[in-house]
């Protein structure tokens, strides 16, 4: 029988004070671990940009300092399991593949929304294909909770400013539902129009802004009996936050008639309002440009006719209808930011005369806009070409643009624990 052999006292000393450098180097060299316990989780936050990728199922996170990419999360980490629950149910199946065909452009809608708890700790997602809303774990990168809407698809959420609870918009349920951030429990519900779209809360938080565009995705969009009879009921709401009665409900549709805008669509798309929530700028479908409106004497005031850079393009072939998706106002509500989706372009645009500068060449298909938190930037996703951009107010110039992932659309600004970034 072989015999081991047996280390003499000078192995056995240096093998000890091998093992002893390895456990005191990380410490020496201002690692956060060490080789014998786990990182010690702490509270600190960092102040990121998610953007959403809805066809990859992804979320970047980018400093929103800096703008140097820190990573990206896996919005659909139960993939897998969402997909096998829709292939067993053939109703759920016939939508999933209907979003994808109708309104996706052939892809399955992954990630439409996104908001981050206040602590860091969760990202909240609305996810289309799935008909849900998901907490994720940023460290984990688990679902925490997940909330399944009425009908069969998720679209818009919005934040209340306290961060306790995101509203998220039921598109094929007619219904708001009002869940809270921690636990993904509803808290309360109010009815919409056919397809609610877009949702804002209040600065105060005590009201919620809610449009709903009909349905988009129906091809008859020539002559208005035609389009009254097949693009279903369009809404703006006023919803108070509470109590979840609406206190004011209109239809764009008699406003915009006795303005004399009989052409326009009465269907309401991304929105912008100014502090005092007096006066909303509208996106509406099939124009270029926006309306203002205003809250008090209750009718449309002004109307912004912004470059139709595709006159030959037929609108049965705008995506959604969307001629532009995506309007942000400034800090000092001096200037608004315009994603010209069909005409690739972003538009900057004096509030006051609705003179503006576009800027093309950039990217495809701009699907969103948002203002960042100190009111000085706004932050542009190109869908089509994988970017985004983020453009200076006050020199209405591009000051950086980063590649993305597939199909970027929702821009939000957040917070992510820094021990996301731990190595």
């Amino acid at each position: 029988m072989a015999t081991l052999p047996v280390p003499s006292f000078s192995a056995a000393r240096a093998g000890l004070c091998l093992a002893l450098m390895l456990v005191a180097a990380p410490v020496a060299a201002g690692w956060p671990f060490n080789l014998f316990s786990p990182p010690e989780f702490s509270d600190q936050t960092r102040d990121v940009i998610f953007v959403g990728n809805n066809w990859e199922g992804t979320v970047n996170v980018i400093d929103a300092e800096t703008y140097e990419p820190l990573g990206t999360i896996n919005a659909i980490p139960d993939k897998s399991q969402r997909i096998t629950e829709i292939y067993l149910n053939p109703v759920r199946l016939l939508f999933f593949q209907g979003v994808r065909l109708l309104i996706g452009e052939g892809n399955h809608q992954y990630v439409d929304d996104m908001y981050s708890s206040n602590d860091g700790r969760l990202l909240v997602v609305s996810r289309p294909s799935f008909a849900d809303v998901v907490a994720l774990d940023v460290i984990t990168g688990e679902v925490v909770w997940r909330f399944q809407v009425d009908g069969y698809r998720s679209d818009h959420m919005a934040i209340s400013p306290d961060g306790k609870h995101v509203a998220v918009s039921a598109s094929t349920g007619g219904v708001v539902h009002v869940l809270d951030v921690a636990t993904g429990e509803e808290v309360g519900n109010f009815p919409s129009g056919d397809s609610p779209h877009e949702n804002i809360y209040s600065e105060d938080g005590e009201r919620i802004f809610h449009a709903a565009i009909g349905q988009v995705f129906t091809p008859l969009d020539r002559g208005r009996v035609v389009k009254q009879l097949t693009k279903g009921e369009r809404l703006f709401q006023i919803v108070d936050a509470e109590t979840f009665e609406i206190i004011k409900r209109f239809d764009l549709r008699e406003k915009l008639d006795e303005a004399g805008y009989t052409h326009l669509s009465p269907a309401i798309r991304p929105m912008a309002h100014t502090d005092d929530e007096r006066y909303f700028y509208f996106q509406v479908s099939f124009f270029h440009g926006f309306l203002e409106y205003d809250m008090e004497e209750d009718r449309v005031t002004r109307l912004a006719h912004l470059p139709n850079l595709v006159p030959n393009l037929p609108r049965e072939k705008y995506v959604n209808d969307s001629a532009h998706h995506g309007i942000a106002l400034s800090g000092d509500q001096s200037t608004l930011c315009v994603a010209g989706t069909m005409s690739d372009y972003v538009a900057i645009v004096s509030r006051e005369t609705f003179e503006y500068t576009i800027f093309t060449g950039i990217g495809e298909k701009p699907y969103w806009v948002t203002t960042s938190g100190d009111g000085e930037h706004c932050y542009i996703s190109w869908s089509g070409t994988d970017q985004m951009s983020v453009f200076s107010y006050e020199s209405g110039q591009e000051v950086a643009r980063l590649d993305v992932g597939d199909h970027p659309q929702r821009v939000r600004e957040g917070r992510i624990l820094e021990n996301w970034l731990t190595p």
